[in-house]
């Protein structure tokens, strides 16, 4: 599962892109009990969502017009233009080209072939979140596409990742890990595939929300159900409801007010 050891390839930030952050940090608060924290007068509104004094994601408002409020998921890399070119020359998009924030690190944001959006960031005096794979934390990071073969090699040309496959009723399932170390160890995410119609195979998310190709964050919450029930209390909607995932553990898909989709799980004791 996830650390905060970050190596080429892991996910090392997370940030949520808001119409109204003021809003959104209220939502996630009553939802996973995080507090929100300015970044300063210099970073745009730009602050912190974190859990008991630590990082857990950042929190912006957007700013395209059009855009929508959604998770983002960034992943480290030594050397943010040497990816970015990679990106472009696998056939993806960089939407934002790199460029140094503030000395934290440099950041990039890009689109896969198929769509999905990620961000690449390089540490400088940030290395990237401080808590990871604890209870109303970010514990694994998922890929609905309409071609996972395709994705799994695009991504293994900029990060390396390594990934196994997994027969799960209706679906072929891919676990990532990443290029060095033991592949269990390592893992952190994987790749679902997205039907035709939308709808990904049962069990590892799915419903509408998989309609767009995206990266979905999965928190570890102790109580899935009791979860979905803060979710709904406070204005979000549940996309998927709470179920069992024989060997995974329990999972739910749901979205903010402003219809960012995210996940929970708790895990089961074997995957824990």
């Amino acid at each position: 599962m996830l650390g905060t050891d970050f190596r080429t390839g892991s996910p090392n930030w997370l940030d949520l892109g808001s119409p109204d952050p003021q809003a959104a940090a209220a939502f996630y608060g009553a939802v996973f009990g995080w507090s929100h924290a300015s970044a300063g007068p210099d970073a745009g509104g730009y602050g912190f969502l974190q859990l008991d004094g630590k990082t857990v994601a950042g929190l912006g408002t957007l700013t395209d017009e059009g855009a929508r409020s959604a998770w983002m998921v960034h992943f480290s890399t030594p050397d943010a233009r040497k990816t970015a070119d990679a990106v472009k020359a696998g056939g993806g998009r960089i939407r934002v080209e790199p460029m140094d924030v503030m000395g934290e690190g440099w950041l990039a944001q890009a689109t896969d072939p198929q769509g999905a959006e990620f961000a690449l960031w390089q540490p400088g005096k940030t290395a990237g979140f401080e808590v990871a794979s604890a209870e109303n934390s970010l514990l694994w990071v998922e890929l609905h596409v309409p071609d996972p073969v395709a994705a799994a090699a695009f991504y293994q040309g900029l990060f390396g990742w390594r990934h196994e496959e997994m027969e799960v009723p209706g679906m072929t399932y891919r676990v990532l890990s990443l290029a060095e170390g033991d592949q269990q160890e390592t893992s952190f995410g994987g790749i679902a595939p997205q039907a035709e119609d939308g709808v990904s195979g049962e069990g590892a998310g799915g419903g509408a929300a998989a309609a767009v190709p995206r990266w979905v964050p999965y928190f570890h919450v102790a109580d899935v159900d009791a979860t979905v029930s803060a979710i709904e209390g406070n204005g979000g909607a549940v996309l998927m409801p709470a179920a069992d995932v024989p060997d995974v553990g329990r999972i739910a898909w749901a979205a903010d007010p402003a219809g960012a989709v995210f996940a929970l799980l708790k895990p089961s004791p074997r995957q824990a």
